[in-house]
């Protein structure tokens, strides 16, 4: 229609200078013509556009300098940018369904079905940068999607804000993406700040930092039952499982005691050799501090035991000490090394392994750093990467070793419960916010990250965790109550192409619905042969019904680097991110 308009006005002007017309009157209409022509030529323009965003497959790369740039733009005006694309509302929701009832094929031609999911949703409104409130962020977010569909790659464009905000990060990934280590490290080096990078992998020992799991706690039976949360039980809580916990529990107590920081290297040194050599430490600590002259009146017990020297101080704290100067820590102790011994080794027979794997090399130097003055490596704690705004890589290496990868990670969320109960206690007002990023985080979820998300908005974290599925979490915490915490704790959901149908259905069952318009058009058409008579009707009919905002099935189409997002506060958006080079 612009080209006939257009092609009019040309006329209409060539006509009014080779013919006898008036000349004032052909280029009036020629220019009422070429208006005409140009209001077209924009609906033409919009239209072509329209048609162009329906066939938007092209992968979409972004520079490191590029996200910087956007990342400082968002900072000024407090938000979090999430790559490009529209408010999703009943208006789109509507073309999608008028769209989806005429049948796509039938409306874009059948290549569109060739293509990799239905990228025809992106074109139903003009798309813009997205942006969400970083408060909202407190709320914690989920991403879900199906494998090798972009999780990794939007969790780099989050990670690399975070980093521009110059806010502690914490990047726990069971498989160990390389990209999205190096990612991390390169943004680094691009804000002048590379040694702000921090390395933790058990494949790259010569590379890696050490870590100790067990550094930061409240309350001493915290280090017992990070532990003992790693025994494999079907319900935690059978006898097995509490008899590790007191053991380990007892054996904490005398470290403390003694004046020796726990380590998962001291815990079974003392669990497996039994904890005689403690306990007389513990001992002599306490003696020291409440007996005076405890070595002359120990005497007659040291020769009544005929030198065993654990049974003559067990004695003499039993009948002297403990009327003086009781302390229910040795108590405990002194309990564990009058056990049975067979029955003790018995009890413990799950516990063992899980140290052995633990404290073997090269996880004994990494998670129970215990060097002399003066060492070359580098050793770092989840408060202290916290406390110097680090940004912590955390690879788990589960590909090669699911189950020693998961106990690691447990460890370290159990260390970052404590630490943000320590911001929490102790006031937060100064501090920065702590931004944790776990991908395949069924991997390693535990109860205290769901304490940690739970309680954790008020210490100021900021918990993103990426699955595929919802049953990973009930299939990893045994329990689909305490999935289901999980998925309530997270106010910001961003879903890929998602196949799993349950998981589609929780997307969706989030999402208010809408009332969709429906045409439906009736003809008739009758003969009577007999009275020669002909009939004909035809009928409209409209009407509203209730429809997904989202239908649940449409997850499964997205295509690669496509999501729908569900952000605190009610809003909605569709948009798509590019790939970080």
């Amino acid at each position: 229609m612009a080209c006939i308009w257009f092609g009019t006005a040309g006329m209409t002007y060539l006509v009014a200078y080779t013919t006898p017309v008036p000349i004032g009157l052909g280029t009036a209409l020629a220019g009422f013509c070429a208006v005409i022509g140009l209001y077209r030529g924009i609906q033409a323009g919009k239209r072509y556009r329209d048609i162009h965003r329906i066939h938007l497959s092209e992968k979409q790369f972004i520079t490191i300098p590029k996200v910087i740039k956007l990342a400082q733009q968002a900072i000024r005006k407090r938000s979090l940018w999430l790559g490009s694309g529209f408010q999703w509302s009943d208006i789109e929701a509507g073309r999608m369904h008028a769209l989806i009832g005429r049948g796509i094929a039938n409306q874009f031609g059948k290549e569109i079905l060739h293509k990799e999911g239905a990228y025809w949703l992106h074109g139903l409104a003009p798309e813009k940068p997205l942006h969400a409130d970083i408060e909202n962020l407190v709320g914690h977010t989920l991403i879900v999607g199906t494998t090798r569909v972009g999780k990794t790659r939007l969790l780099d464009l989050l990670i690399a804000q975070a980093i521009v905000r110059q806010e502690p990060v914490i990047i726990i990934d069971p498989k160990g993406d390389h990209g999205l280590a190096d990612n991390a490290r390169r943004v680094c080096e691009a804000i002048g700040q590379p040694d702000r990078f921090v390395f933790f992998h058990p494949a790259h020992p010569e590379r890696s930092v050490s870590i100790d799991p067990l550094r930061n706690w409240n309350r001493k039976t915290e280090l017992a039952s990070r532990i003992a949360a790693l025994i494999p039980s079907e319900t935690g809580a059978d006898p097995f499982t509490a008899f590790g916990w007191k053991v380990l529990n007892d054996i904490v107590n005398g470290l403390i005691a003694t004046g020796t920081r726990p380590n998962l290297v001291q815990l079974r040194k003392y669990i497996e050799g039994g904890p005689d050599e403690l306990l007389l430490q513990a001992l002599r600590q306490h003696f020291k501090r409440h007996i005076p002259d405890w070595e002359s009146k120990i005497n007659r017990f040291v020769k009544q035991y005929r030198g065993n020297q654990p049974l003559a101080y067990t004695s003499f704290y039993k009948e002297v000490v403990s009327h003086e100067a009781q302390s229910i820590d040795l108590d405990g102790l002194i309990s564990t090394f009058e056990h049975n011994r067979e029955h003790f080794q018995k009890m413990i027979a799950s516990l063992i392994p899980i140290l052995s794997m633990l404290t073997s090399d090269p996880l004994k130097e990494l998670l129970s750093p215990d060097f002399q003055p003066g060492h070359a490596r580098n050793v770092t704690d989840a408060a202290r990467a916290i406390n110097a705004d680090r940004v912590l890589y955390i690879g788990l290496d589960s590909l090669a070793d699911g189950t020693v990868g998961s106990a690691i990670g447990s460890l370290l969320l159990a260390d970052l419960t404590a630490v943000a109960g320590d911001r929490y206690n102790y006031g937060i007002e100064s501090m920065k916010p702590v931004n944790l990023f776990i991908d395949e985080a069924a991997e390693v979820i535990n109860q205290p990250t769901i304490q940690l998300m739970n309680k954790g908005g008020g210490a100021r974290f900021r918990v993103t965790i990426a699955t595929q599925t919802f049953a990973d979490f009930a299939s990893r915490l045994g329990d689909e109550n305490k999935a289901r915490q999980v998925l309530a704790n997270t106010n910001n959901k961003i879903a890929l192409r998602v196949l799993d149908s349950e998981t589609q259905q929780y997307i969706a069952d989030g999402i208010p619905k809408i009332k969709a318009r429906t045409m439906s058009v009736m003809y008739d058409h009758g003969i009577n042969a007999e009275m020669n008579d002909n009939n004909a009707g035809y009928r409209e009919q409209s009407r509203e019904e209730e429809a997904d905002l989202i239908p649940p099935a449409l997850l499964s189409e997205l295509p690669p680097l496509h999501y729908f997002a569900r952000l605190s506060g009610g809003r909605t958006i569709k948009g798509r991110i590019p790939i970080l080079r």
